[in-house]
């Protein structure tokens, strides 16, 4: 193991353990490196790993701080590793957001609010009938986006939104390529909504399932 590795695991292990909960401030350098057997070197570079994937605080002149550790922080580093998937993986990626967004969209049909129908509703109206490509996914990853987190999962809401963005650009090929791919896109988003409205959790489930299942397919098929 990488002196580097082996300072994190150490960390790490305090953090698991309780001895360091969330909001504490580390022990001094110094004292840290020696309670753990490390040298300063490797013990600043475990701080800087952990703080860029959200479990450590560095705060200048003030000390480094466990974070709150609470999931949405931490799954936001997800999205930045996500960020460098390879083209060749997106179907994998559209395959993880088939299997759970619909499960997200059916728990949010018994928890929306009735204003956050209406601005969904709105925001449809304001799109019109032929918008752009770039315009329609745009108001895809909002509509998506908002429905996921009204279903009062955070968790869930997060890793969904780490797989959102990597998808955006299958979504605006399909639009660009795919005869009717806009109007069939505004029809789904329709569908979905009124099946919010309704209250419908099966169908909420299914139309988001299809509506998901349609960029996979185009996908696939033009591989």
């Amino acid at each position: 193991m990488a002196v580097t590795d082996e300072a994190i695991e150490k960390i790490k292990g305090m953090i698991v353990s309780g001895a360091l909960r969330p909001g504490d401030r580390l022990p001094k350098e110094s004292e840290l490196a020696a309670e753990l057997g490390l040298s300063r070197n490797s013990l600043r570079e475990a701080v800087r790993a952990l703080a860029l994937i959200r479990i450590l605080d560095v705060r200048q002149g003030d000390g480094t701080y466990v974070t709150s550790l609470d999931a949405q922080l931490l799954l936001e580093a997800m999205s930045f590793v996500v960020d460098f998937h390879r083209d060749d993986t997106v179907l994998e990626l559209l395959a993880v957001r088939r299997i759970l967004e619909p499960a997200a969209t059916a728990l949010a049909s018994a928890a929306i609010a009735e204003e956050e129908l209406d601005a969904l509703d709105a925001a449809l109206a304001a799109l019109g009938d032929s918008p752009s490509v770039d315009e329609l996914v745009r108001c895809d990853l909002d509509f998506h986006r908002r429905i996921v987190r009204a279903s009062g999962n955070s968790v869930l809401a997060s890793l969904l939104d780490g797989l959102s963005g990597p998808t955006a650009r299958a979504r605006i090929w399909r639009g660009l390529t795919q005869q009717d791919a806009v109007r069939r896109t505004l029809l789904e988003h329709r569908a979905i909504l009124g099946a919010l409205r309704a209250r419908d959790a099966e169908a909420a489930r299914s139309w988001s399932t299809v509506h998901i299942s349609g960029v996979e397919q185009w996908l696939r098929a033009s591989a």
